[in-house]
């Protein structure tokens, strides 16, 4: 990810990429040569030296609170990958020393950028499904190696927790979840959970790291019908319910229940969400205005995801909202 982030400030206006670190050398140097510019091996070095405006910090979890800490002691705006850190003390840790020196401290909830998710509030907002009943999200593909050091919860759930609070605009009572550990050698990698929304919203979501092929699905379902986006290929679509009375005879309609109305794909400009999202941090930066996904939206992720953690382990019913 940490490339990624490299290669869209070298596309930035406005913006000047200075340098990388890594601890692998090989690979920092691979990027410093793309991009012209110096290559570092220890982070602090670079903080030390070069005195950056703001840091991306594309670190695992357990290092996300010591390498942020850092850059914010040093001055620096910082935007942390999610999850912001390991646990919410270290979060909250985190979030307290950015508001301390006054400084900018993004995470990267990234399906917020996705223009599918956002067009998909856009009309939830606007009423279009009417009263909404569920949030499903499904996120599965395979085992990714690079991840060692927390369980599939941690590093993905929070993604789709913070999309459901993101297109709801409610925080969950309460949550529920099964966990397993099939492949991973320390965590699980395999999660249903359902969280309830004071609404009366049913917000399910399973994940792992188990399945061959790759999968990111967001469905909204409401009385109009259900809404539903292909993360990966950025397509909203939605699926109406039949007019009530479109029957042959009525007694068709009571048998039957809800049935298949139009479907429609709306057409949509496609776009990079990392982009859109380290656009966005900037230009908070610039302008001084609050940046789009805080460090308490990082933190309630974390803190829910966390939950399902503690459920799965228990088999219990978890309270959030207290």
């Amino acid at each position: 990810m940490g490339r990624n982030h490299a290669r869209v400030y070298a596309e930035l206006e406005g913006v000047e990429l200075i340098a990388v670190a890594d601890s692998n050398s090989d690979l920092a140097s691979e990027v410093a040569d793309k991009y012209r510019v110096k290559a570092y091996t220890n982070y602090q070095d670079l903080l030390l030296r070069e005195k950056p405006d703001v840091v991306s910090i594309v670190v695992p979890t357990a290092f996300h609170e010591e390498v942020g800490s850092a850059v914010l002691k040093l001055g620096a705006h910082a935007l942390v990958e999610k999850p912001i850190a390991s646990t919410v003390e270290e979060g909250q840790r985190l979030a307290a020393l950015a508001d301390k020196v006054g400084l900018k401290l993004m995470v990267g909830h990234i399906v917020r950028f996705n223009p599918a998710i956002r067009e998909l509030r856009n009309k939830l907002q606007a009423g279009e499904l009417g009263r909404i009943f569920q949030i499903v999200c499904r996120r599965v593909g395979p085992f990714p190696a690079r991840i060692r050091d927390v369980g599939v919860v941690v590093d993905l759930a929070p993604h789709d927790i913070d999309t459901m609070r993101f297109l709801t605009g409610e925080e969950p009572r309460s949550v529920y979840a099964q966990i397993a550990r099939q492949v991973h050698t320390e965590h699980e990698d395999l999660v249903f959970g359902m969280l309830e929304f004071p609404s009366g919203i049913i917000g399910a979501l399973e994940i792992n790291w188990l399945t061959p092929t790759k999968a990111r699905e967001t469905l909204v379902l409401g009385e109009g019908g259900m809404f539903q986006v292909d993360d990966l290929t950025q397509d909203l679509y939605f699926f109406a319910n039949a007019e009530k009375g479109s029957e042959l005879w009525p007694a068709l309609g009571t048998i039957k229940g809800v049935s298949e109305g139009e479907m429609v794909r709306y057409p949509l400009k496609r776009y990079e969400p990392l982009r859109a999202e380290l656009e966005a941090f900037v230009d908070a930066i610039v302008k001084d205005k609050p940046v789009p996904v805080s460090g308490a939206d990082g933190l309630e992720a974390l803190r829910l995801a966390l939950a399902m953690v503690e459920s799965g382990k228990h088999k219990k019913i978890v309270r959030v909202d207290q």
